[in-house]
């Protein structure tokens, strides 16, 4: 097999186990959030956190070992700007709230039958594709270019290296330390660590990230047709799917296009084998207006921060790029507006 044909096979294996695990396990970082903050149940968000540690952990050792120069993803870059990352993980986390969900689980219940999250598919995509090329591209690139700075040192390994330490042993340290916080953060829970499908999702998702990265930049590497280096990732990757669906002619397929139709695929066939396939629809206008409102914080913020609560959540946050660090914080401070305090999104019973 030729690498493009490679990288192709190896998007879909991933996009459809991610599918079907975030179809059993309910894997979703508003998911997480809410049953943490607004709940008390803390098991979600450790499984969150296990998959971070695990993603950290697996894709630190594949840089030190040479695998996979993480240094030519999307999120090492020498210079960014940490104004616009965070301005859009603050729309893209309350833009989550609003829509009950960030964009894999939206194609993850669409699958599962779920029409409102149609809705939020399509709206995200034509918002990301404003952002990135149309409408709203210019204002993104002067904000970028009236706040972007360059920094000596990308990540924390970097920042370490800077420091006097090997290369190799700041890699190591760095994603031993953060991961390690990680896993303990998740199994210091009695009710986590008694629920083995949350571990076990948590562990799957982890390492998927890793399979991303080992997939693009070691099996499907190839100096005379380079690829671009990423992983799990949803904005961009949907607003590209939602454009190959219509152009396709004048559009070829890439990792993130392969990786949105087989998160879906694998929804839907689990979903359809475990009788979870069920229609579903808005309850009111208002609903559809919120959630619609949702996505396109979503698709709009999401490109500003260079991901989403995968892309960023997990895959940029496993280089331990200082942009992710940027990005997961806003995210953060985005939904936990939505959940919480004066800019509450209310239940929509009292809508």
């Amino acid at each position: 097999m030729d690498s493009a044909s490679i990288i192709i096979l190896s998007a879909l294996v991933i996009g459809l186990i991610y599918g079907a695990v975030g179809l059993l396990s309910g894997f979703c970082m508003m998911s997480s959030l809410r049953g943490w903050w607004a709940e008390g149940d803390g098991r979600l968000v450790r499984t969150y956190a296990l998959a971070m540690g695990v993603a950290v952990a697996a894709t630190q050792w594949l840089a030190t070992g040479g695998f996979v120069d993480i240094g030519k993803s999307i999120y090492l870059q020498p210079s960014f700007s940490a104004p616009l990352m965070f301005f859009g993980g603050l729309l893209f986390g309350y833009g989550m709230v609003l829509s009950n969900g960030c964009g894999s689980r939206a194609l993850v219940l669409l699958g599962r039958g779920n029409l409102r999250s149609f809705v939020v598919v399509v709206v995200l995509a034509i918002f990301a594709q404003m952002t990135l090329k149309g409408l709203i591209a210019p204002a993104r690139v002067a904000m970028v270019a009236a706040s972007q700075a360059g920094v000596k040192a990308n990540s924390i390994p970097a920042l370490l290296a800077v420091a006097g330490m090997s290369e190799m042993t700041a890699h190591m340290l760095a994603g031993w330390a953060i991961s390690s916080a990680l896993m303990i953060f998740a199994f210091v829970h009695p009710a986590f660590r008694q629920s083995p499908g949350q571990i076990a999702a948590g562990l799957v998702v982890g390492l998927l990230v890793a399979a991303g990265w080992f997939a693009t930049g070691y099996l499907g590497a190839d100096d005379f047709n380079p690829t671009p280096v990423t992983s799990l990732t949803f904005i961009a990757p949907i607003a590209d799917a939602l454009q190959y669906v219509m152009l396709s002619t004048g559009s070829t397929l890439n990792f993130g296009i392969v990786t949105v139709f087989g998160v879906f695929a694998g929804s839907l066939v689990t979903a359809l084998v475990t009788g979870r396939f069920h229609l579903e629809g808005y309850q009111s206008p208002r609903h559809m207006l919120r959630s619609a409102g949702g996505a396109a914080l979503m698709g709009a913020g999401g490109v500003m921060a260079f991901g989403c609560s995968v892309g960023q959540g997990l895959t940029g946050f496993s280089t331990l790029a200082l942009a992710s660090f940027v990005a997961v914080a806003g995210i953060m401070l985005g939904t936990a507006a939505g959940l919480r305090g004066a800019l509450r999104v209310r239940p929509l019973a009292a809508v």
